[in-house]
């Protein structure tokens, strides 16, 4: 009995050191390679948020930049501008669930995330939707459990800004 509270004591240690030392996700890697029909002659601003900066997570400036270089990349807009000024579109993303397991060999992280697209203009919403995604890292991605759960939360953020980016393209402007 006491052996069993001893092991189990250990694991969650180390499942809780493991999730410690896991490094934030890298903006480059949440960045996905899109092919977009439409091509808006707009420019947009893009407004991150519900973000964190410890342990395997998504930072707010990371998500930014990973979505501006989406943008940028696919033309889906003529160009990305910083602050208010010569806007025409804002693009608001919020992160409202990001849900990574503690321990295990196949890692699933599961992103939720609220897009809005908001005419500066006259401040009317042009879309709003929630977008689900989902990463998954192996052992053969990496052997060290605190890259796995980076690699499966970059890979859950790409497939996100991915289909948040294909959704706004299928808005007319």
């Amino acid at each position: 009995m006491r052996t069993s509270i001893i092991r189990y004591t250990l694991l969650a240690t180390a499942a809780l050191l493991l999730a410690a030392c896991a490094s934030p996700a890298n903006r480059e890697a949440m960045t996905p390679t899109l092919t977009l029909a439409t091509h808006n002659p707009y420019a947009v601003q893009v407004k991150t948020g519900g973000g964190a900066t410890e342990g395997p997570s998504i930072s707010d400036e990371d998500l930014k930049a990973a979505i501006e270089a989406a943008i940028v990349e696919s033309k889906l807009f003529k160009t990305v501008v910083q602050g208010a000024d010569g806007a025409n579109y804002e693009l608001n993303v919020m992160i409202t669930s990001l849900e990574r397991p503690a321990f295990g060999l196949t890692f699933t992280v599961e992103l939720e995330t609220a897009w809005s697209l908001v005419k500066v203009s006259d401040r009317s919403v042009t879309m709003r939707k929630s977008i689900k995604s989902t990463g998954v890292a192996t052992p053969g991605d990496a052997f060290v459990a605190a890259t796995r759960i980076r690699l499966a939360v970059e890979r859950a953020a790409q497939n996100n800004i991915s289909d948040g980016l294909k959704a706004v393209a299928e808005v007319k402007l």
